[in-house]
């Protein structure tokens, strides 16, 4: 079956793909990759805000995942794209995927997502902390299943709070993970310690 769905892989290079929980750093690598040489797939359309002033990298189509809207892949080769976790396992199999894994330590998700929430207007206390807690956990376990049953897929942990603290090392991972050259010195730039407003 494996080498079955690898004769109908027909891009040369790999999708890169940001991803990881809501709130998790994925737009600041998506802003460093940017810089660093790597054309983004993104459509402008989400604008920044005071929740992400340095824009959102997003391509809306991403969303449509789950109804089958693939055909944008084709494209996609040597390029990087926003994919939240929710939608990773909707990838399809006829490509292949470098993913890098945004991680942030929980108590930051959880109080970074209640700012925006207030900020929107909308109840932070829907849902309680420690029980989102426990669904998130439990939706990453499934990601990481998801990653390593496929054979198409190779992922990379990238630890948002370390990044910040010193962002070198781990630019020095992402750069033996990935096959494409970078501007390490352009994306270490990016890292504005100014917007860590979530520190626990």
């Amino acid at each position: 079956m494996r080498l079955f769905k690898k004769l109908f892989r027909t891009q040369t290079e790999p999708v890169v793909v940001v991803s990881g929980l809501p709130r998790s750093g994925t737009s600041m690598m998506m802003r460093m990759l940017d810089v660093g040489g790597l054309e983004v797939v993104t459509d402008g359309i989400r604008e920044p805000n005071a929740d992400n002033p340095k824009g959102y990298y997003e391509f809306e189509r991403v969303k449509k995942l789950p109804d089958g809207d693939t055909a944008w892949l084709e494209d996609a080769g040597g390029k990087v794209v926003k994919v939240i976790a929710a939608l990773l396992l909707h990838l399809p199999n006829t490509y292949e995927y470098r993913v890098l894994m945004m991680r942030r330590k929980m108590d930051e998700i959880l109080a970074s997502q209640r700012r925006m929430l207030v900020r929107r207007g909308e109840d932070p206390d829907a849902v309680d902390d420690q029980e989102m807690a426990r669904l998130f956990e439990k939706h990453l376990a499934q990601v990481y299943d998801w990653m390593r049953q496929h054979d198409n897929v190779r992922f990379l942990d990238v630890d948002y709070n370390v990044m910040l603290s010193g962002p070198e090392p781990q630019l020095a991972e992402v750069q033996a993970f990935l096959p494409y050259a970078l501007d390490l010195q352009a994306m270490a730039a990016v890292v504005d310690p100014s917007l860590y407003r979530q520190r626990h």
